[in-house]
């Protein structure tokens, strides 16, 4: 049996493909879906968010985003959501994005899209930098297109007049988070996987080996859960606490910006704050981002209207506070790029802790201790990367598991 420390994206979906391939495995979270992932905007954005030093990542990224439409479709299979708009192209290998005009869909219940990610510039420096990244982009192969500021207009007619032109990576991609980890813990429910709503203490350690883990008493420092979100159950019936222990034959740790206080990982907590804007119809088609006086802001719609204005990054260990200051920065920069978010209704400010590693690069698999694995330190990328991190841990795609590899750094345990 396996147990699968963390209920986040990562955590279901490695437990839910064990699950899908027969093996047992068990879940503890105190709290599932109510950490990073619950305020996460939910980019599939690996061509966009390219940068200079972190190829290892785009490698990540883009196989990754191949395996999301799959991954989708079969998840919308298991949980039982309806199949309605649900888009069946590849997007790292599909074509250009549509042009303006085209209604969202709403992605088969999880809100999953591929209209591309639209990365914007307003003065010359900004263009010219854009155009920089552009070339580095067209140098490692990969799908983009520059654009006039009228043309970004013409996509996007919200944008500010003061564009001044901008990039289309046409085969990013995003999906709802929240509406993710909902339906996979309906998916999981289904297939009889054991949710264990308790806190892990610590790993169980005999022999040099983990061999199990154990629990906090039934009741202590459980979180409470988060609001429930889109018309999705957010709890599986029959969820319980199990005060004791649970042995096992392999421990996943998935426990994000936690993962440190169970092993000797280093991961450390990098906190987001993101605010969620409301309007009855969606005010973008796509995906919108740019760099507002030096800082990077991005605009994330969803089908029924809500608008995902992210994100700050801020090194404040486990500071989970939403500050005036947060709020002030990602609306005054927001506004920069599309005017018209000032006339909509603030839904909800919350901020989460991101699971960061020195190298940006998240430690997936088998670490130097016997039983224990590791699914964590994925940053920013953890939506993204759930689909690899699961096929990861089941021996698929080893020679970019090569790059997460935990045992780069040799003094996990």
């Amino acid at each position: 049996m396996q147990v699968v420390v963390g209920g986040g994206i990562v955590g279901l979906s490695v437990a839910w493909r064990l699950a899908r391939a027969g093996r047992p495995v068990t879940v503890v979270d105190p709290a599932p879906a109510s950490g990073a992932s619950h305020a996460a905007a939910g980019m599939l954005a690996p061509v966009s968010e390219v940068t200079y030093t972190e190829e290892p990542l785009l490698r990540l990224g883009m196989a990754s985003l191949r395996r999301w439409p799959s991954f989708a479709a079969d998840l919308i299979a298991d949980a039982g959501l309806p199949t309605t708009g649900l888009t069946p192209v590849t997007p790292a290998e599909g074509g250009p994005a549509p042009r303006a005009g085209r209604a969202p869909t709403d992605g088969g219940g999880l809100d999953f899209r591929s209209d591309g990610t639209l990365d914007v510039a307003f003065g010359a420096d900004d263009l010219a930098a854009l155009d920089e990244l552009a070339t580095f982009m067209e140098k490692l192969g990969l799908p983009v297109e520059r654009l006039t500021g009228r043309e970004c207009r013409r996509l996007e007619p919200m944008l500010a007049p003061s564009v001044r032109g901008g990039l289309l990576a046409p085969g990013d991609a995003w999906v709802d988070p929240r509406r993710v980890t909902a339906a996979l813990l309906v998916a999981l429910e289904r297939r009889g996987v054991p949710l264990v709503r308790a806190r892990v203490t610590e790993l169980i350690r005999e022999g040099g080996a983990v061999t199990g883990v154990r629990l906090a008493p039934p009741g202590h420092d459980v979180p409470a859960q988060p609001p429930p979100g889109h018309g999705v159950p957010t709890e599986i019936p029959g969820g319980r606490d199990v005060p004791g222990e649970i042995r096992a034959e392999r421990v996943v740790l998935a426990a994000g910006a936690w993962s440190a206080e169970l092993a000797e990982v280093p991961v450390r907590p990098v906190k987001g704050q993101i605010m969620r804007l409301r309007s009855p119809q969606p005010l973008l088609g796509r995906c919108v981002r740019g760099t507002v006086h030096g800082a990077s802001v991005y605009l994330v719609p969803r089908g029924d209207g809500e608008l995902v204005v992210g994100a700050t990054q801020e090194e404040l260990g486990f500071d989970r506070r939403v500050t005036a200051g947060g709020v002030y920065e990602l609306l005054r920069d927001a506004r920069e790029l599309v005017p018209g978010v000032t006339e909509l209704e603030v839904a909800e400010m919350v901020a989460g802790l991101r699971p960061g590693t020195p190298d940006n690069v998240p430690l997936i698999g088998p670490s130097a201790t016997p039983g224990l694995h590791l699914a964590t330190g994925h940053h920013r990328g953890g939506v993204l990367l759930a689909p690899l991190t699961a096929a990861m841990l089941q021996g698929e795609e080893s020679e970019l598991a090569q790059l997460c590899s935990p045992l780069r750094y040799r003094d996990i345990s």
